[in-house]
């Protein structure tokens, strides 16, 4: 770990930076929306388009790398992300703030694979599975950080946005200034989505509503909290307290899923998210209560996305793995996409109010553990010691780290296998 600490450092603090500009955003435009009197529908459908944005950027991104390089598509795109940060309070109108959310979100999926095909290029072999978990642990602590942020100055003027703005600026200068040499691009060619659901229906059927719940928790939380009155120290450490259950949740059910049958634990760690998203509707009157629910299902959410794609990965071959992301983040985005939208009508005071996002975590969590119980009466159990290791993963990842992941899982696999016939 220190050695990788100490060859991308640099790059790690860049990362740190980008994901705090990041939460940052999405957490002041649904404190500000509130301010402004926008609706929970408007702020949905500002929310939904930055998953729009990064889902168009997933499939234009690596085409703009190829033509003109790591350096200049990096430059490019975080000083517009910097750009749109400011722009927000200065332009207070939901149309702009759509655009703005678009836009952000098309420049950080192509920052986040320059970033991404850094760091692997900075990673050897022995120590690209520490890499990838520091990365992920960089971006967590990132945004949890973030909504600390928030405290500084008045969501109604300009500071925290002007702060959001910096911390995207401040991002270039340490990755810009030691990331030598540039490291070849390349992407596996990609699946077909029929192929995909063929290979593994769980895992799709998974990726799209584990998308939705992601996309409540990344997007709709602080719109959630500002509707519910919390106050502003309230909202932050709502929000916070997602990303921190993510940080502590991630490696101990890594743990589990190599060591059972992983249709059981997905089943078990979305009916406990589904149980504890029905529980803080019912005790929303009490804010330690919700903070304990944010952490269990932001706990929960995350790890389950690394355990769709490593099912997933126990049905394809070896070959197969890396070409199965692209469709894996696409069929994850597109539930993304819509689920601020559905979040933002629940939300509207016709329909259920606040509690709208904590019961449509609960409805797709429930669909998902009816499916993966369905599915495994169709298919029988792959024998523990047959399945690969499970990559720790965020759905704020690009295909590039994925298949880096699915990479190292398939070399660790193998290594174990050579072991286990050494010794054997």
């Amino acid at each position: 770990m220190l050695q990788v600490l100490s060859s991308a450092w640099a790059l790690l603090l860049g990362i740190g930076l980008l994901m705090l500009g990041n939460g940052l955003q999405g957490t002041l435009l649904g404190v500000r929306g509130g301010i402004e009197g926008y609706s929970t529908l408007t702020m949905s459908l500002v929310m939904s388009t930055y998953f729009v944005g990064l889902l168009l950027g997933s499939w234009v991104a690596p085409g703009m790398i190829r033509r003109v390089g790591h350096v200049r598509v990096f430059a490019a795109l975080a000083s517009l992300i910097s750009a749109v940060m400011v722009i927000y309070p200065a332009l207070p109108n939901p149309y702009i703030w759509m655009l703005g959310r678009l836009i952000v979100g098309f420049c950080f999926s192509g920052v986040y694979v320059t970033a991404e095909s850094w760091l692997n290029n900075a990673a050897d072999n022995e120590n690209r599975g520490k890499a990838l978990s520091l990365y992920m642990i960089v971006m967590t602590l990132g945004l949890v950080a973030a909504q600390g942020f928030i405290l500084i100055g008045d969501p109604a003027g300009y500071l925290p946005f002007v702060i959001a703005s910096i911390a995207v600026s401040i991002s270039f200068a340490p990755i810009l200034l030691s990331i030598s040499p540039t490291p070849a691009f390349d992407t596996a060619k990609r699946m077909t989505l029929r192929e995909l659901m063929q290979a593994s229906p769980l895992g799709c059927v998974g990726m799209f509503l584990i998308g939705g719940v992601f996309s409540a928790q990344f997007g709709m939380s602080a719109v959630y909290a500002t509707e519910a009155g919390l106050k502003l120290h309230q909202v932050s450490l709502f929000a916070a307290s997602f990303y921190v259950g993510a940080l502590f949740m991630q490696f101990p059910l890594g743990f589990l899923s190599d060591r059972m049958d992983r249709r059981v634990l997905i089943m078990f760690v979305a009916g406990i998210a589904g149980v504890t998203s029905v529980m803080a509707m019912m005790l929303s009157g009490s804010f330690i209560l919700l903070l304990i629910a944010a952490f269990t299902i932001g706990g929960l959410i995350n790890p389950l996305y690394s355990l769709l794609l490593a099912h997933t990965n126990d049905f394809l071959d070896h070959d197969d793995m890396a070409s199965a992301s692209g469709g894996l983040i696409f069929i994850n985005g597109l539930g993304a996409c819509s689920g601020p939208v559905i979040i933002g009508w629940l939300m509207s005071d016709a329909v259920f109010g606040p509690n709208g996002f904590f019961l449509f975590m609960a409805v797709l969590l429930g669909v998902l553990v009816a499916y993966a119980g369905y599915r495994a009466t169709q298919r029988s159990t792959i024998p523990v010691e047959e399945t690969g290791v499970m990559p720790a993963m965020s759905p704020s990842v690009t295909s590039v780290a994925v298949e880096v992941a699915q990479e190292y899982a398939i070399e660790t696999e193998l290594e174990e296998q050579e072991n286990a016939a050494a010794t054997g």
